[in-house]
């Protein structure tokens, strides 16, 4: 879907920046990335998620599960077994956005090396104070 202003053709998203600002500030912090890339593999069940994403903590990690099931990225399920097992899953959604976001986290990866030498660089400098 496009619109036309002032003669020219711009594409949807370019209409509304807040909204696709607001979705991005959901799904781009660094959390639900994460967990979104665990969630790729198939379901997981809290504990495991908070092994996996290393360094959020318990609170973050469940305001975080919360925050994508209601944006229908994923899907929590409860079997009534004692005790409770309640394990996460990714929506089709929540697919389509883990194939959207890999080559960032993979990238993350390839680069984390290069990023951490060039701050040591700019720290190093006596010019500019540590962040």
């Amino acid at each position: 879907m496009s619109g036309t202003v002032g003669g020219e053709s711009r594409p949807a998203w370019s209409e509304e920046p807040c909204q696709a600002r607001e979705v991005l500030g959901i799904v781009g912090d660094k959390w639900s990335l994460l967990v979104v890339r665990n969630l790729s593999q198939g379901p997981r069940r809290f504990t495991e998620l908070k092994r996996a994403v290393d360094g959020i903590s318990q609170r973050m990690l469940t305001v975080t599960l919360r925050s994508l099931e209601r944006d229908g990225i994923l899907t929590r399920t409860v079997l009534n077994v004692m005790p409770p097992h309640v394990s996460y899953e990714l929506t089709a959604m929540g697919r389509t956005l883990r194939e959207a976001t890999a080559p960032l986290l993979e990238w993350s990866v390839t680069h984390l090396t290069h990023i951490d030498a060039a701050r040591a660089v700019y720290d190093a400098r006596s010019d500019n104070p540590p962040a």
